[in-house]
């Protein structure tokens, strides 16, 4: 069950950092790993805290979920004061601008397997700062997304990088308050477990989540018409707030 944050101000008191937050990443993270790469267009001009990147890998496929991006970049609309671009931005791995976003998604549903230069950007990218949010859309724990991708994290950052994340972490207070991971509709026809999956999991730099692990399938959850989002009894995307809320001021 959520709780609405008291008042929106708390959405503004998080923008400060957010912008701050942002701003490394533009700035500090680019020009310590890649010193020709300066920001363009509208970022240069800082028009955005948010904007929401999609990674595009070249195993498996990618190109999932195509509807949830508008929901969640609308919730955040909604309920922050945070300056959000209203486009999803879509990016290569390989490619180098993915290191000056502020939040990365990646999801899938087959194998999951990095050439060089997606397994650097990756770990240089999570391992300075970065955050990625990662969903299994096969809601299902052994499934060959889910073993391809937990095999790549254990490669990069090694077999025990990749925790549960207890139900105090801070992702579950952000922004909207919540007990552990709210389950989605999706889990109870899972490709073979059946089972509601309790926990998220996550890797942890220097104290800080840089990846947020999901068998749940947010992003099909969240992946509807959003004029349709006034017909529930309580807007779902809500942990996407928190997650978004998390990734730019932890």
């Amino acid at each position: 069950m959520t709780e609405p944050p008291a008042t929106k101000a708390r959405g503004c008191s998080n923008n400060t950092r957010a912008i701050t937050r942002a701003a490394f990443l533009r700035f500090g993270l680019a020009a310590a790993l890649l010193p020709v790469l300066r920001p363009t267009g509208a970022n240069a001009a800082g028009a955005y805290d948010f904007w929401f990147t999609r990674l595009k890998y070249n195993s498996g496929d990618w190109d999932v979920d195509q509807r949830m991006p508008n929901n969640v970049l609308t919730s955040l609309i909604d309920y922050t004061n945070l300056r959000v671009d209203p486009k999803e931005r879509i990016v290569a791995l390989s490619d180098a601008d993915m290191l000056t976003a502020p939040f990365c998604y990646l999801a899938g549903h087959k194998l999951v397997e990095f050439d060089p230069q997606e397994r650097r950007n990756f770990e240089n990218y999570v391992r300075n700062g970065g955050f990625v949010f990662v969903d299994d859309c096969n809601h299902d724990i052994d499934g060959l997304f889910a073993k391809s991708f937990e095999a790549e994290m254990a490669r990069i950052f090694g077999a025990k990088a990749m925790q549960k994340i207890p139900n105090s972490h801070p992702v579950y207070t952000s922004f909207f308050k919540f007990e552990g991971p709210p389950p989605t509709g999706l889990e109870l026809n899972g490709w073979g477990d059946d089972l509601v999956h309790d926990y998220l999991k996550g890797i942890t730099i220097d104290g800080r989540m840089g990846l947020l692990y999901s068998n749940k399938d947010y992003g099909c959850e969240w992946d509807y018409d959003w004029k349709n989002k006034r017909f529930l009894a309580q807007d779902n995307t809500r942990f996407a707030v928190n997650i978004v809320m998390y990734a730019l001021n932890s």
